[in-house]
């Protein structure tokens, strides 16, 4: 069987959104859905997408009882190389699966780039390198 995120990705790039995450729950019967695209998610994309992924879904025989479509929100996971890079110049609060010498996992302040399997990242002034392969979680903080 082909995973959840291999069906809905090619999908969703052709309708010209991007697939954010895809949460299975209620031991399959629970799909929830993040979609994004350049300018925002509204209603009616959500609406549109849920309406073409049933049809792709049945198409394909999942069985399911409810989806859920929604737009990540202000503050967005980064969960690809390409969402740190993506937001670049954004606040974003990241934290570490172990933490550094001083016993630090979470860190905010504001995106620098990516390079070299890590992601730069600007915390009071100072420039901390962090490796992409060891973030547990990391989200954009949104501006007040």
């Amino acid at each position: 069987m082909v995973p959840l995120a291999g069906i809905i990705e090619p999908t969703l790039a052709g309708m010209g959104y991007e697939l954010v995450d895809a949460q299975v729950s209620n031991r399959g019967r629970l799909l929830r859905i993040f979609i994004d695209k350049p300018g925002g998610i509204t209603v009616d994309d959500c609406a549109a997408v849920s309406r073409h992924l049933s049809r792709v879904f049945e198409v394909e025989g999942m069985d399911y009882d409810r989806m859920e479509v929604s737009s990540p929100g202000l503050d967005r996971p980064l969960m690809k190389r390409a969402d740190f890079e993506r937001f670049s110049g954004s606040k974003a609060e990241i934290r570490m699966r172990m933490p550094d010498e001083v016993g630090r996992r979470r860190f905010v302040g504001v995106l620098q780039g990516v390079q070299d399997g890590s992601v730069a990242l600007e915390v009071d002034g100072r420039r901390i390198v962090l490796a992409l392969d060891d973030v547990e979680r990391a989200r954009l903080v949104p501006e007040q």
